[in-house]
């Protein structure tokens, strides 16, 4: 379910971008002037982009408020912080997640008797 609510999600989010940028720009965004009237004039009736602009917003709205119902309700009950441990990672588990510890690629480990360095001869 919350698959095709995502896919949905997706959808609208791509035509919402589609019909926002197939408008016509009115230029009063940075003071430009949109063109006659000026401050007096009162908005003209949505055009048919317009009215499909607050469609698909409502729509993201409608799916983005889902989308966060379903996590929540998938989340479980706890807090992350709850599923920290204290205990310690096991010895085993970090020699061997070494890479190239079989094929003595490493330097050698504290307590071994090869120097660190090259001598001179």
């Amino acid at each position: 379910m919350q698959n095709v609510i995502l896919l949905i999600h997706l959808l609208l989010t791509l035509a919402l971008i589609g019909v926002v940028l197939m408008q016509r720009s009115e230029g009063g965004g940075l003071g430009m002037g949109g063109g006659g009237g000026g401050a007096v004039a009162g908005r003209s009736a949505g055009t048919a982009l317009g009215k499909v602009t607050w469609i698909l917003g409502f729509g993201l709205f409608a799916t983005s408020i889902a989308l966060t119902i379903l996590a929540a309700a998938e989340s479980g009950s706890g807090s992350v912080l709850d599923r920290i441990t204290d205990a310690p990672v096991p010895a085993a588990a970090t020699e061997s997640a070494l890479p190239g510890a079989e094929d003595g690629l490493l330097p050698p480990a504290e307590g071994d008797d090869a120097p660190l360095t090259p001598t001179a001869d």
